[in-house]
Order: C-alpha cells, then structure tokens, then sequence
C-alpha cells in the first residue's frame, strides 16, 4: 500500500476529490493531512474523513527537521501538494526524491513563482489578456514552480473573462485530473 500525506493550506477543494478518489483504492492511500494554517478548511475535512492530520510550524520546517521523522512515523511514500503556500524545504526535498507533486493553476513557466498562488495567478492572466490558461502538476524540486513537468491541461480564456471565471474553469481541471495524475505517477513509482 502506497501511502500519500497531502499538504494544503486552504480549504481543501482538492484535497476532497483526491481523498474522494482514493477512499477505496486496492494500492494507494491518502494517511495523513499536513497542513500550516490551524484554520485551514482541509483540517475539517480530515476530521469528517478520519485521516490524521498535523499541522505544522515555520521555524521547525524550515531550519529544523522539516517534519521527516512525523512522516515517518506514518509511513508517506508520496506528498502531494494541494494549494499549499510555503515553499517545501531541501531537506524534504531530498528526503523524498521525484516524490513530491504539486498542481499550479496556470500553464507554467508562465505566472510561476513567489507569490503566484490562487486568485494572483487569476488576476495576472486576465490582466494580460491571455487567450487560454489551464493547470500544471509537477514534480517539486528546490525552486518554486519549477520541477518538471507531468501534466499540463488548457482551457480557454475570453475577453468576458473575469478572474472569479477563469478560477472556476481552472478548478474543474484540478478536480478532474489531479487524482488521476497523482494514481498514475505513485502507480508507475510502484512498479519502477
């Protein structure tokens, strides 16, 4: 059984479905949810869901052990991550190799980066007139929004556009593929 700890920061939309899509998977598991914000929505719904969940602090993640020996304790295989705003660490970065996925609501390179997040995103594409935007889901590597590539999906943006829209249309993206991206990448993992 592959074990999957999801990170997020927010109210968990994507953690739902991804719970949602793995609640009866015969290989693969959603165990633990880590989240920085004791507030967040995602929290709720690990407790609806009863996957534990750990919430997570600045200084220990950053300049400490960046959690590894909790998630140890639980066994993850695979972090996902799932609108989480901090930048993953090196040392978890190391520690979980070609391992860790995110999803980033626009096609990068394009609107990448440091604050580059939710309706920010949204707003830049509109504002640039872009004719389509769409998801990515990468592998995490030290930098943001940069690893490599896995999936990318488009959809188009019209002039009627407003931000609120274009985050709708990029929400159904992520709800309809980010759990099946992250099946076939732990599945390929697990036969590698």
């Amino acid at each position: 059984m592959k074990q999957i700890a999801i990170f997020a920061s927010g109210t968990g939309s994507n953690a739902a479905q991804i719970i949602d899509h793995f609640r009866s998977h015969d290989t693969i598991r959603v165990c633990l949810i880590v989240s920085n914000k004791p507030g967040a929505g995602v929290l709720d719904i690990a407790g609806k869901e009863q996957i534990p969940s750990l919430i997570i602090e600045k200084e220990p993640f950053f300049r400490g052990s960046a959690y590894l020996e909790e998630l140890k304790e639980k066994r993850v295989d695979f972090i996902v991550l799932a609108g989480f705003l901090w930048k993953v660490p090196s040392a978890l970065v190391k520690a979980y190799p070609g391992r860790i996925i995110n999803i980033h609501p626009a096609l990068l390179p394009k609107y990448g980066g440091k604050g580059m997040y939710g309706r920010f995103v949204h707003e830049a594409v509109v504002e640039a007139k872009e004719t389509e935007t769409g998801i990515t889901i990468h592998y995490v590597d030290e930098l943001y929004d940069h690893g490599q590539v896995i999936f990318q999906e488009r959809v188009p943006v019209t002039p009627e556009d407003t931000p609120e829209t274009v985050a709708q249309k990029v929400h159904r993206l992520e709800h309809q593929h980010f759990p099946k991206i992250i099946e076939a990448v732990v599945s390929a993992d697990a036969t590698a």
